[in-house]
């Protein structure tokens, strides 16, 4: 038995309405926003009485898509601080293919993106670089060089 898919990633947030403005700046598009809650998440989830408010947001290719989820019962738990360097264990970004870098830099700054190092050069393949996004979700940007 093999996987059909990878369906969605999910992200915790505080605030859902700037993550998912940030996101949508990206280029995602809102696929729709809902509320979670009942036996089934709490059984799914193992935490009692969840709560959660979600905006499921999809790549344009319609292929890929982040969950983006603020709990409002129980609470959300921190980790620890929101600044954590890329060498961190467990998940620690999400990866996107862009057709202008700098361009799509500038554009997420007024949604607090603060670029980690600085956007680099891949032999003559591709620009890189590395965004810390809301919530201190790091965010790799990739643009492919023709």
């Amino acid at each position: 038995m093999a996987i059909q898919r990878m369906d969605n990633v999910g992200i915790v947030v505080e605030d859902l309405d700037a993550a998912g403005a940030f996101f949508v700046e990206l280029g995602m598009e809102l696929e729709g926003r809902a509320q979670v809650e009942g036996l089934v998440a709490d059984q799914c989830t193992g935490l009692d009485g969840v709560r959660c408010d979600i905006a499921m947001v999809r790549t344009p290719d319609g292929h890929s898509r982040l969950e983006l989820a603020r709990y409002r019962t129980p609470a959300a738990v921190s980790d620890g601080p929101r600044n954590k360097p890329h060498n961190i264990l467990g998940t620690h970004r999400v990866m996107f293919a862009v057709d202008d870098i700098k361009d799509t830099v500038a554009r997420l700054r007024p949604h607090g993106a603060e670029l980690l190092g600085e956007i680099a050069r891949f032999e003559d393949s591709y620009l890189l670089c590395y965004v810390r996004g809301p919530e201190g979700v790091i965010v790799g940007l990739a643009e492919q060089l023709r």
